[in-house]
């Protein structure tokens, strides 16, 4: 009996049931929410942390620019992540974050006390920070703290007619952010081959992207990836971002493997300006048809021949799956044509026909956008019957 209770505990305990009696040093994020909670400035308060982003822009708006600068300077980790502060103070204060960030990666990679695994892995994430701090990128949100959480803007936020964020899935983190090699099956190489695809199919149109990993993503084939506990959190980071954008133009979100489930359980929520929700590679959305995610957004899904979520059981059994597979006919969204995407990772390559019909989601210009067999009116690989504006009727 006394050998079968210490096996439970030693199971509960790696499981992570049991609470460890080490404490873990906070996180620098941590740390600066706790002093921003006591801070003030011209003899205010700050904003709480999870304020409105409407009262963090009017806070910042009395406080004005050098004060302003100060504080981002002092907590660039919360300013950097404050839905409604100014665009480009955030831009400011997660460079002056990841330039903090870097100096302590770089301080590890020659840590003698490190492993050599340790010392490797701190010298990647140092080249991953020094690759965000170039003097191009425009960071939204910045969080170092255990695999990291970014987002990334391409082209002017503040101007854009139209706003188009990408929401990655599985194994997304501060790492695989960007790559070398297959930069295009990254968020950022995505967002930035979305944008230059909607500049050039609606010139007329301002508009700009944004890659948002700015939520935990399960880590490969965890069971957090067939669960919506991952997505559930990750839905209210994504609400809250969209709530903080500045000015009216109009959203559409991109939702790709796991982000579709997020996207899905985020659905019902959703300002009125998301005009568009667009899924890749999808394992389902959490809801049975098109009808149950309570969106007006218009819907359209795509999947490539040769995408390995295909062959995943598109139910849900309790906390486990995501409910129909979006592309199927009874789902109900728009039906996008696949050409030139393969495999699970491949929708946004630079040519291919598939990225060109995402682009003209995003811009919202769809009269010309393809679908494929199963969509609402669609024949095989022909243009949707009816031209589908933003802000107009679906056809």
């Amino acid at each position: 009996m006394l050998l079968a209770l210490v096996v439970v505990l030693v199971v509960l305990a790696t499981a992570g049931w049991l609470a460890s009696t080490r404490q873990d040093a906070p996180n620098p994020l941590a740390i600066q929410l706790s002093e921003w909670a006591h801070a003030e400035v011209a003899g205010r308060r700050p904003p709480s942390a999870d304020a409105p982003p409407a009262e963090v822009a009017a806070f910042f708006a009395d406080l004005g620019t050098a004060r302003s600068e100060r504080l981002a300077e002092r907590f660039p980790l919360v300013v950097g992540n404050l839905s409604g502060a100014p665009v480009p103070l955030r831009y400011q204060a997660n460079r002056r974050a990841i330039e903090d960030a870097r100096a302590v990666e770089l301080r590890r990679a020659e840590d003698a006390r490190l492993s050599p695994e340790g010392q490797g892995d701190a010298a990647r994430r140092a080249h991953r920070l020094a690759s965000l701090l170039r003097a191009d990128r425009q960071i939204l949100a910045f969080d170092p703290t255990g695999p990291g959480r970014v987002a990334e803007v391409f082209g002017d936020l503040t101007t854009a007619d139209r706003i188009s964020l990408l929401v990655p899935g599985v194994d997304t983190d501060l790492i695989t952010f960007e790559r070398t090699e297959g930069r295009y099956t990254a968020p950022a190489g995505m967002a930035q081959a979305l944008l230059a695809e909607e500049r050039a199919q609606a010139p007329g149109i301002a508009a700009a992207t944004i890659a948002w990993a700015d939520y935990d993503a399960p880590p490969g084939l965890a069971m957090s990836a067939a669960t919506a506990g991952r997505a559930e959190r990750g839905a209210a980071r994504l609400l809250d971002t969209l709530a903080g954008l500045p000015s009216d133009a109009e959203l559409a979100l991109f939702c790709h493997s796991y982000g579709s489930v997020v996207c899905g359980v985020a659905a019902d929520e959703l300002p009125s300006r998301v005009t568009d929700i667009a899924v890749t590679g999808s394992p389902g959305m959490r809801a049975d048809s098109v009808a149950d995610l309570g969106t007006s957004a218009r819907v359209w899904a795509m999947r490539a021949a040769d995408d390995w979520v295909a062959d995943l059981p598109h139910l849900s059994i309790g906390p486990l799956g995501h409910g129909t597979d979006p592309v199927s006919p009874a789902f109900g969204a728009r039906r996008l044509s696949d050409e030139g995407a393969h495999g699970h990772d491949g929708y946004y390559q630079p040519g291919a026909h598939s990225l060109r019909a995402l682009a003209l989601v995003g811009a919202g210009v769809n009269a010309a956008t393809d679908c494929a067999p199963g969509g609402d009116g669609c024949a095989a690989f022909t243009t949707c019957p009816e031209p589908v504006h933003a802000g107009g009727q679906t056809s």
